[in-house]
């Protein structure tokens, strides 16, 4: 006999309000975040939760929960090692390849690569009595250890100094002597300023019409290609449906990272050895920015101030130092000590840095929600049980300023050692 299980209206309002005095004791109570995707409102309306993890919005995107929301209001702490239980998969006689070039910023996999890796196990592990493998080609020097955790059976490391910097026509030529050689059934690439030029330019070599901007792919039988891609159009407007082409140019969430299974990531090499290019494109090398003219939505280190912070002189010097663009909690911003176009949260700047460092932030839910998209997140603060150090990839648990000094010290000896070493040589 089923069980009807009665819910309470007024508390999953309670737990969707966040401005509600009672917010976060309700989102514990109710699941950490995860309330209800679906409900039956007083009037016997189904209503739907815009905000639930795997939630398709009004734009066609679906929402994947990197915020780190629910582990903050439902875990009291970290543990010190986790024990890892993912699946082994090893596959030594792929029936076909898929195959990845991930943009690789900062030398590692970033969040909008480990999604594209994770469509292309959804494309290889679709049919369990042929499976394919996923091939990923790098690029130059990497820093990256993860690889068979981000769902790659093959790695193509290009090493050298020929693949360092900006060098398209060497890459793309490179591209097609995989092509030749592997016959990928799929080429997948983000759609990013990197990778949606190289993937563009691949496909006018090898003459094929791709799809960009694509934030779904779904399995089709009445397609030619058993797939369908759904990419966005006409500035974001519309949605655009089409057969699964061989070139992808993928958003970031376009499907779930691989999470359950270590893959062998196998070293290979290509038997014909690299493409000869006289190249037309010369690198001059990159140009430096001033980090306080970069706007909160396009930085990618972000040194952010919360009421913890009593020395502001010694925050402004170490974002100097450390050369961070500087961000500020909503309670900093109203007393004065930052501007407003520096708030980052909910109520104010959405930003998706490779590197959010939160100094004396205690990570009130508007700002766990404006920071959801950074790939690793440093906390510094006193309260070792605060929502942001839960959040955090990284906590240290001292005193602000003391920390930043320390920081500050450390950095200005490496950067002095760096240079008496080239002195030296």
């Amino acid at each position: 006999m089923s069980e009807l299980v009665r819910r309470d209206p007024r508390k999953e309002w309670i737990a969707r309000n966040r401005l509600h005095p009672q917010h976060l004791e309700m989102l514990a109570e109710l699941g950490g975040g995860a309330v209800a995707s679906e409900w039956m409102g007083p009037n016997g309306v189904m209503r739907r939760n815009p905000h639930a993890v795997g939630f398709i919005g009004p734009n066609g995107i679906r929402r994947i929960d990197r915020s780190g929301v629910q582990q903050a209001a439902q875990a009291p702490g970290r543990s010190v090692e986790a024990k890892d239980t993912r699946t082994p998969v090893t596959i030594d006689t792929p029936a076909f390849m898929v195959a990845v070039v991930p943009d690789m910023a900062g030398g590692r996999l970033s969040s909008h690569d480990r999604d594209l890796l994770g469509l292309a196990r959804q494309l290889a592990d679709a049919d369990p009595t042929q499976p394919g493998a996923v091939l990923a080609v790098v690029f130059g020097e990497h820093k990256e250890t993860t690889f068979d955790e981000a769902g790659i059976d093959r790695l193509l490391h290009l090493e050298g100094e020929r693949f360092s910097g900006y060098l398209p026509e060497l890459s793309v030529a490179t591209l097609q002597s995989v092509d030749r050689e592997m016959m990928p059934r799929y080429w997948l690439l983000p759609d990013s300023s990197v990778g949606g030029e190289l993937g563009r330019r691949l496909a006018t070599r090898l003459g094929e019409r791709p799809a960009a901007q694509v934030w779904q792919v779904e399995a089709d039988t009445e397609s030619a290609t058993g797939w369908r891609c759904t990419a966005r159009g006409a500035a974001g407007r519309n949605d655009i449906t089409r057969a699964l082409p061989r070139i992808v140019l993928a958003l970031a969430e376009c499907a779930d990272p691989v999470s359950e299974t270590r893959h062998a990531a196998e070293p290979i090499t290509l038997s014909n050895g690299l493409p000869e290019i006289l190249g037309r494109i010369e690198d001059m090398g990159e140009v430096a920015v001033d980090p306080a003219s970069v706007s909160l939505a396009e930085a990618e280190f972000i040194l952010s101030a919360g009421n913890g912070v009593k020395s502001w002189d010694s925050y402004h010097h170490a974002a100097e130092v450390l050369g961070a663009t500087k961000g500020a909690s909503r309670v900093v911003v109203d007393d004065g000590f930052m501007p407003r176009d520096r708030q980052v949260g909910a109520t104010g700047t959405w930003v998706s840095a490779r590197v959010y460092v939160a100094v004396g932030i205690s990570g009130a839910i508007q700002h766990l929600q404006g920071i959801q998209s950074c790939e690793k997140v440093v906390a510094i603060n006193l309260d070792e049980g605060c929502d942001m150090v839960k959040r955090a990839d990284l906590a240290v648990i001292g005193d602000a300023s003391q920390i930043l000094a320390a920081l500050v010290t450390r950095v200005e000896q490496y950067r002095a050692e760096q240079q008496e070493n080239r002195d030296a040589a």
